[in-house]
């Protein structure tokens, strides 16, 4: 009776146990996952997988489509990608982003693009510290092979492309399976 009584105690002890091993990996997944454009952006999927359910990137998607860059970015990685807003794209002149997504462009939109994207996984801590170890400037080399330039006002993190345009992070470290999304409120143009 005794050794019932034992094994009861432990098979509760250990029903409690995992039910809260459980539960702190569901708040964990909670906590990684993030509000972009009124879709919830998952860790477990790629940047592709996760930035078509982006209302607010809807323009973005369109321009990786028209620059055949979907398996790239859909690869493993890692990547970080500065993310501009269809409300960044709106902001370009009249015509320019009709213009970009003709096939006669798809060099000059995969350059953009591509200068919106980093090797490697940099959260937003790894940005604050190379900024701050660099005298209040991080540069970060982009795909295309341009530079970004990132600072912060305050707490907020901004990038400079080379022309000297600046863009806010509005949302930072978007995890993805193959690396991190900043979504940014202007389009980076590298220098002509």
């Amino acid at each position: 009776m005794k050794n019932l009584k034992l094994v009861t105690v432990a098979t509760c002890l250990l029903t409690f146990v995992m039910s809260l091993n459980m539960s702190a990996q569901s708040n964990m997944m909670k906590q990684e996952t993030k509000m972009v454009g009124g879709a919830e952006m998952y860790p477990t999927k790629n940047i592709i997988e996760n930035a078509v359910n982006s209302k607010d990137h809807t323009t973005l998607v369109a321009a990786v489509k028209a620059a055949d860059l979907v398996d790239a970015l859909s690869s493993e990685g890692p990547f970080t990608v500065f993310a501009p807003t269809n409300s960044a794209f709106d902001k370009l002149p009249k015509g320019t982003v009709d213009n970009l997504l003709k096939m006669e462009n798809k060099m000059m939109l995969q350059t953009i693009l591509k200068y919106h994207v980093a090797s490697g996984k940099w959260n937003a801590s790894d940005i604050m510290k190379a900024i701050k170890k660099g005298n209040g400037k991080a540069q970060i080399t982009t795909l295309c092979g341009g530079t970004l330039t990132a600072w912060m006002k305050g707490k907020a993190v901004y990038v400079t492309d080379e022309n000297g345009n600046s863009a806010l992070v509005t949302i930072a470290d978007v995890n993805q399976s193959n690396g991190v999304i900043h979504v940014v409120d202007a389009v980076l143009l590298p220098k002509s």
